[in-house]
C-alpha cells in the first residue's frame, strides 16, 4: 500500500501572489480523501505538487507506493506520448496512465518502430529487437492484456480493435471511463484523481462510487459532485482561500457531515477571534494606563514595561485563524426576446448516433439533454451552436469557437432573433490562449464591445475572477475557465444558451450562481448535464436513449445503458 504526507507546503504564483500557505495533509494507506474548495483555491496545484509536476516553494512532501494520476482536463491525457500534432490514440491515453516503466518502454518501442519503417537498416532492426525485449521485460504484454479488459469494459471493443483510434472519436465520458478503468485495475497503490467524475454519465458516476469504495488503493481526489463525495470519501480536506494564500483543514468524517462540521468550525473560529480581540483590547488598555501612570510616577515604570512585554508577546503570537470569506459569484445573463419557436427539428438524424426525431423548443424553455456517454448529446448541441442545418447570417454562434460540422440528415432550424451561445465542454478556446482576462475583455470581439479597464475589472469581480485578471486564460483552473466562458456569454448577447456540462468544473457556489443566472435569463436554454442536482432545475427533459431513439420524459432519467451501435 501507499501513503502521501504533505508538510507545511507553500506555493507562490509566478506573478508573486501566494496560492498555498502552510499546507499539511496526510493520506494514509487505503484512505479516500476528498480535496474540496472554491475554484482557484489551489486544488489542482496541490495535486500537481503531490505528483511531482510542480516543486513547492516551502515545505516538504513524502510518498510511498506507485503513483497513478488523472488530470483535470481529459484532453491533455495522452498528448505527451502522442505523435506530433496528431490527436492521441486510445493506446496513447492508456500508456499515459500506466506505470513509469511501461511508459518509458512504450516510448522506446514507438521510436524503434518508426525508425525501422523509415530506415530499416541493421542498427534499426537491432534497436527494434531490443525495444521488444525491453517491452517484454517490463511486463508490456501483460499490460496489453489488462488494457484489453479496460477497453471492453469502457468501450465495448477489444484493445486490438481500439488501440489506434483517436481519442477525438470518443466522448469525454468514454475517455474518462477508459482512464479510470486502467488506473483502478492497475498496480499503482496511490491515485490522484482531479475531477474524475467530469464527463461521466450518472451510471458511470455510480460505477465510480462503487469502485472507489471497493478499492484498497490510497486515493486523493478532487470533485464537486456532492453525491459522489458523500458516498466515496472517508475524509474531506478543505482549502480555504485567504489573502496570504489558501490554508487547509481536514474534516475526519464523510462529506455528508461536512457542511455541519464547517459551520461549527467557523463558529469556533469567530468566537476565538472575538475573545482574542477582547483580550487584545484589555492588554492594550492596561499598557496605556500604566504608561500614563509611569509618566508622573517612576515607581510604575516596571509595571509599564511588564505590560508592554505582555502585549508584544500576545501580538507576536498572532490572532487565531480567520474565517474564510464565502464566494459571491453574481451572473447577469440577459438574453432577449425571440420567435416563439426557438428551435425546430424535423426528421433530424445525427448520422450513426440517433434515429430521426422531431422536436420543438419554445422561447423561454429550459431543456435538459440527458443520456449515456456517446449517445450524441454534445453533437446535437454543436449542430445547434452552428446555427442548425441551414443557418441564417444572423444565427452565427457568438464567441471565438466555430463548432465542428456534424453529419446529419433532416432539418434543425433556429427561430428569428435566436443567436446561439455555446459553452464548450472541453474549454478549448485557442483565441483566448496567451491573453490575460483583462486583455480579453478590453479588446472585445465581433459580438461584444471592448470594455475600459475599470469596467472589465468590475465584471471579473462579479465572477470572483478579479484577482486572476492579469493571468492568462490557459493558466486558470478549470472552474475559473468555466466562469470566464459564462461571463463571455453574458456579454455577447446570446439568446439561446447551449451549455455542454457547464457545472463539471464549477464549485458549489458557482454552480448555484449559474442556476440563479439561468432563472433570470430572458431566453432559451438547452443543457447537456449529468449533474443530478443541476438537472432538477429544468422543466423539460430530452433523453437520448440507448437504442438511438429520442424521447421526452416527465423527469430526469439516469438509467440509460451504453448506446448500441457498431464500434
Amino acid at each position: 500500500m501507499g501513503h502521501v504526507d504533505v508538510a507545511a507546503v507553500g506555493y507562490t504564483l509566478p506573478d508573486g501572489r501566494p496560492l498555498l500557505r502552510d499546507i499539511g495533509l496526510r493520506v494514509g494507506d487505503g484512505a479516500r480523501v476528498a480535496l474540496v474548495g472554491p475554484n482557484g483555491s489551489g486544488k489542482t496545484t496541490l495535486l500537481r505538487i503531490v505528483a511531482d509536476k510542480l516543486r513547492p516553494h516551502e515545505g516538504s512532501l513524502s510518498r510511498s507506493g506507485g503513483l497513478g494520476v488523472m488530470p483535470q482536463l481529459i484532453g491533455t491525457m495522452g498528448r505527451e506520448v502522442g505523435a506530433g500534432d496528431e490527436p492521441p490514440t486510445v493506446r496513447d491515453l492508456l500508456v499515459s496512465v500506466a506505470p513509469a516503466g511501461i511508459r518509458a518502454a512504450a516510448r522506446a518501442l514507438d521510436a524503434a518502430e518508426l525508425a525501422i519503417m523509415t530506415v530499416d537498416d541493421e542498427p534499426a532492426q537491432l534497436a527494434y529487437a531490443q525495444a521488444l525485449a525491453d517491452w517484454a521485460d517490463v511486463g508490456g504484454y501483460e499490460q496489453e492484456t489488462l488494457w484489453d479488459v479496460c477497453t471492453v469494459a469502457a468501450l465495448g471493443i477489444p484493445f486490438e480493435q481500439a488501440q489506434w483510434r483517436g481519442t477525438d472519436t470518443l466522448s469525454g465520458g468514454e475517455q474518462k471511463r477508459l482512464a479510470l478503468e486502467a488506473l483502478l485495475r492497475g498496480p499503482e497503490e496511490v491515485l490522484l484523481l482531479d475531477e474524475p467524475d467530469n464527463y461521466l454519465d450518472v451510471p458511470g458516476k455510480r460505477w465510480l462510487e462503487e469502485q472507489l469504495r471497493a478499492s484498497p488503493k490510497t486515493v486523493l481526489l478532487v470533485s464537486h459532485d456532492r453525491e459522489l463525495l458523500a458516498r466515496a470519501a472517508t475524509r474531506v480536506a478543505t482549502l480555504e482561500p485567504g489573502a496570504a494564500g489558501s490554508t487547509l483543514w481536514v474534516h475526519p468524517g464523510s462529506f455528508a457531515t461536512w457542511h455541519e462540521a464547517r459551520a461549527e468550525r467557523n463558529a469556533r473560529l469567530e468566537e476565538a477571534r472575538r475573545r482574542w480581540d477582547e483580550e487584545h483590547a484589555t492588554l492594550r488598555a492596561l499598557m496605556l494606563r500604566y504608561k500614563a501612570k509611569a509618566a508622573y510616577n517612576a515607581d510604575m515604570a516596571s509595571q509599564y514595561q511588564s505590560a508592554q512585554t505582555r502585549l508584544r508577546r500576545f501580538e507576536e503570537a498572532g490572532p487565531p485563524e480567520v474565517v474564510s470569506q464565502e464566494q459571491r459569484v453574481r451572473m447577469r445573463l440577459r438574453g432577449g426576446r425571440t420567435a416563439k419557436r426557438a428551435v425546430v427539428c424535423e426528421g433530424l438524424e445525427l448520422t450513426g448516433l440517433m434515429r430521426p426525431f422531431d422536436l420543438e423548443v419554445w422561447y423561454g424553455d429550459r431543456v435538459a439533454v440527458l443520456g449515456s456517454n456517446g449517445s450524441g448529446k454534445s453533437h446535437l448541441l454543436r449542430l445547434l451552436a452552428a446555427g442548425g442545418s441551414d443557418p441564417e447570417p444572423g444565427q452565427r454562434p457568438v464567441g471565438d469557437i466555430v463548432p465542428a460540422p456534424v453529419r446529419h440528415t433532416g432539418v434543425a432550424r433556429l427561430g428569428a432573433r435566436v443567436r446561439p451561445g455555446w459553452f464548450a465542454q472541453t474549454h478549448d478556446h485557442p483565441a483566448l490562449r496567451g491573453r490575460t482576462l483583462l486583455e480579453i475583455l478590453h479588446r472585445g470581439d465581433e459580438h461584444r464591445r471592448g470594455m475600459p479597464r475599470d469596467e472589465a475589472a468590475r465584471a471579473l469581480d462579479r465572477y470572483e475572477l478579479a484577482r486572476a485578471g492579469e493571468q492568462r486564460f490557459e493558466s486558470l483552473s478549470g472552474g475559473q475557465q468555466a466562469r470566464l466562458q459564462i461571463l463571455l456569454l453574458e456579454l455577447s448577447g446570446a439568446t439561446l444558451l447551449l451549455l455542454d456540462e457547464p457545472t463539471d468544473n464549477l464549485d458549489l457556489h458557482s454552480a448555484e450562481a449559474l442556476q440563479e443566472g439561468l432563472d433570470a435569463f430572458d431566453g432559451t436554454v438547452l443543457a447537456v448535464t449529468h449533474d443530478r442536482w443541476f438537472a432538477a432545475s429544468f422543466d423539460r427533459f430530452l433523453v437520448l436513449a440507448a437504442d438511438g431513439r429520442v424521447r421526452e420524459t416527465d423527469g430526469p432519467v439516469w438509467d440509460e445503458g451504453r448506446v448500441a451501435r457498431a464500434r
